[in-house]
């Protein structure tokens, strides 16, 4: 008789992001008429940049001749995207890496679940309050969540991220072996400044934690003194794991390509003392578990580190980011607290008269015809907030806006 994993039978029923849907699809039904506006899951909007698609083009039409036809790729990426990696990503912001600490996937959101694999089950864990579900869902999965018990998970320390710490938790008391972090913040679209990434690299340092740290919205950042990349702090080589996504960059979700790095000094112990390479066994767990991005996608992410591909991406990125302060500044006119929306597409209403955010969710949506994600799906520090995306048209975002000004 096959048994089931009963980890999963402790997840909650669906997803957050299906919740949302299966509520408004029953919207759409019972009100045909109404045309909501979706502002809610962080989808994007806007064609491929015609530098992607005209590489697309290029290596599909080579995947039609015998001598440009490609099978099997290798399973951490072509060479030409990773050495286009550190060349563009990394070596601008004095940050050094070989390739061969580049890891080439379908997307951070695999990676970002899959990455857990590599540590024992009984390992503590700790997150960001409120946080992206993939994280802690990953976990609960293997068994090192614990159990769920009135929204919390037993075994997951819980860093409340709220106004009044600026959303930048303070650094346990205790010791915790693994440490979530994202930044640009989903689902806050908040940031995280030099000096406060420093303190959670010494902290990892002092305590030998390891770091995973999603930076998937980083190419948002506007402002010139918040850190692009983990690797800008001294010593995070060491202790952390970063992530990357061309989803949101460059409107890959489609697509499906980005990035994880796996520095070669990082390492975590064994039962008998050793120090093992997270780099070795990362490659191992993907040449026995994936095999590889598409080499299209790979040329189409290759191409977004062109002269006319930067540009193209950065003027995608301008056009949400205007999205984003139309959103932030009639919400903030309104008389309504939010957050983000300055280095990241996201932003973080708070509910105003103390309406839990469920409840706020469905009024939005039946009073106003807008859709917004409940905080409370991404964590119980998220109740009372909503997240608001600027991944829209111009035209849907205005009218998304128009619509909310005559609701409140």
């Amino acid at each position: 008789m096959a048994l089931v994993n009963e980890h999963f039978l402790k997840l909650p029923n669906n997803y957050l992001f299906a919740d949302v849907a299966k509520k408004v699809n029953a919207f759409k039904v019972s009100h045909p008429a109404a045309n909501p506006i979706s502002l809610g899951i962080g989808d994007v909007t806007l064609p491929l940049c015609h530098a992607v698609t005209e590489a697309m083009h290029k290596a599909v039409d080579e995947m039609a001749t015998k001598d440009g036809f490609r099978g099997y790729g290798p399973e951490q990426g072509y060479m030409f995207l990773r050495e286009a990696i550190v060349k563009n990503d990394f070596l601008p912001r004095g940050i050094h890496f070989e390739p061969s600490e580049i890891f080439v996937n379908d997307g951070a959101k695999s990676d970002t679940g899959n990455i857990q694999e590599l540590v024992r089950w009984d390992n503590s864990i700790g997150v960001t309050d409120p946080i992206y579900p993939v994280y802690i869902d990953s976990n609960a999965m293997i068994g090192r969540a614990g159990e769920m018990k009135d929204g919390r998970w037993s075994n997951v320390v819980y860093m409340p991220c709220t106004a009044e710490n600026g959303f930048v938790p303070q650094v346990p008391e205790r010791r915790v072996d693994i440490i979530y972090l994202c930044y640009p913040n989903n689902p806050t679209g908040t940031t995280i400044s030099k000096d406060g990434l420093r303190e959670w690299v010494d902290y990892a340092l002092q305590n030998d934690t390891l770091i995973f740290y999603d930076a998937a919205y980083e190419a948002y950042i506007q402002n010139p003194d918040i850190p692009h990349s983990i690797y800008e702090i001294k010593g995070a080589k060491k202790v952390a794991i970063e992530f990357h996504s061309y989803s949101k960059t460059a409107g890959f979700t489609g697509v499906r390509c980005g990035y994880t790095v796996v520095p070669k000094e990082v390492t975590a112990s064994a039962l008998d003392g050793r120090r093992v390479s997270l780099n070795q066994l990362w490659y191992r767990r993907q040449c026995t578990k994936f095999n590889g991005t598409s080499y299209i996608s790979q040329r189409a992410a290759e191409a977004t580190y062109s002269p006319e591909g930067k540009r193209q991406v950065k003027e995608s990125i301008a056009y949400y980011m205007d999205n984003a302060r139309t959103i932030r500044t009639t919400l903030a006119s309104l008389g309504l607290d939010v957050f983000g929306g300055e280095d990241a597409p996201y932003v973080w209403l708070k509910v105003p008269d103390g309406e839990g955010s469920w409840r706020f969710f469905e009024s939005m949506l039946y009073n106003a015809h807008v859709v917004c994600t409940p905080g409370a799906g991404f964590g119980p520090s998220g109740e009372g907030y909503v997240r608001l995306t600027a991944f829209g048209t111009h035209e849907d975002c205005a009218e998304a806006m128009d619509r909310l000004r005559k609701w409140v």
